[in-house]
């Protein structure tokens, strides 16, 4: 998904990576691959949910290895779908809950400029050690200046109030009960609130269920969906997700084991507000089908009678400009285009 990426975004990429280069020297290799692994086993969704994931230093710079750059991409994707919903809304204030080594915070900070009070919340002590080191190294004043707070991520959580609230990659990790009280806090503290999981079927049941709570909460639903009725897709046949390009480095590609340049990092997520937002009229769910002659698109959005649904569009030569436009675009962007992208 990529609808809107600053100028600024490539030099805060570029400043992570280059954070993050030397992260792995000194430690064993043995040591971080056995740490890569359980961590791989945890996203996948088969440890205990009732205490920190990361548990020490080497745990802590094999995640930020592992998972930091992908993890920085689907956030700054998840963040670009409010941006289209709410261009002219810039956080002054940012809150990410669980945010470990500060991915969120970096992509935070890819996508908006100006001063920004940002706070990070994390139960493991070297998380928040690294992230704070990993921070000090960036060119950006707000990153410099973020806060980095210890705290336990579940029932009884308290969070202050912020103009943004991120929470990614933090559900699954935590118990049923834990994760409506961290998404309940969040809707309360946030005038704004992204959540990210996984793009897995379990993820995207995780954000969905957070969806529901957000609007129970009385917030408006600003991205992905085009509506705030009930999400159209039948669970257990299908799972809303998106992809984001995710440049590696060769030390990413060294702890992951890998050769190519890039990997696509599938993700689900939600985004609401507390103040108006215009949502994209549909939604690309899914990668465009270019064949001769004609573009077939998966699209969400509303059916007759502004009752949310799943619909296909092809869009053939006979529709000239649309036509041009639908080759170009890509899983996650809104269709039809706005004018100004038309080119």
């Amino acid at each position: 998904m990529n609808a809107f990426v600053p100028a600024s975004a490539p030099t805060t990429a570029e400043s992570l990576r280059s954070a993050l280069g030397g992260l792995l020297d000194g430690l064993p290799q043995k040591q971080v691959t056995a740490a890569v692994e359980r961590l791989i086993a945890n996203y996948r969704g088969t440890t205990p949910t009732d205490s920190p994931v990361l548990r020490d230093r080497s745990d802590v710079a094999a995640y930020a290895a592992y998972r930091m750059p992908a993890t920085f991409e689907a956030v700054r994707s998840a963040l670009a779908g409010l941006v289209v919903a709410a261009p002219a809304w810039a956080p002054a204030s940012h809150v990410d809950v669980g945010g470990g080594t500060g991915a969120a915070a970096w992509a935070v900070d890819a996508t908006w400029d100006g001063p920004r009070e940002s706070v990070v919340l994390d139960w493991a002590d070297p998380a928040l050690t690294l992230g704070r080191e990993l921070a000090e190294r960036s060119s950006s004043p707000a990153l410099r200046a973020a806060e980095w707070r210890r705290a336990v991520i579940g029932t009884g959580i308290a969070l202050p109030e912020a103009d943004l609230v991120t929470v990614s990659y933090v559900l699954g990790e935590l118990t049923p009960q834990a994760r409506q009280a961290v998404v309940a806090e969040s809707a309360r503290a946030g005038q704004a609130v992204v959540l990210i999981e996984p793009g897995t079927p379990e993820g995207y049941l995780r954000v969905r269920e957070a969806r529901e709570q957000l609007i129970a909460a009385g917030m408006r639903i600003a991205a992905p969906c085009p509506h705030d009725g009930t999400c159209p897709i039948e669970v257990g046949q299908d799972w809303c997700h998106f992809s984001a390009r995710v440049s590696r480095s060769s030390l990413h590609r060294q702890v992951k084991g890998g050769s190519l340049a890039y990997e696509d990092e599938k993700f689900a997520y939600v985004a609401a507000t507390r103040f108006p937002v215009t949502p994209v009229p549909s939604r690309i769910t899914r990668r465009p089908q270019i064949r001769k002659g004609l573009v077939l698109l998966d699209l969400c959005g509303p059916e007759e009678g502004d009752t949310p649904g799943l619909s296909r569009a092809t869009v053939t030569k006979r529709h000239g400009d649309l036509y041009k436009a639908a080759r170009d675009v890509d899983w996650g962007q809104q269709w039809p285009p706005a004018d100004e992208d038309r080119g």
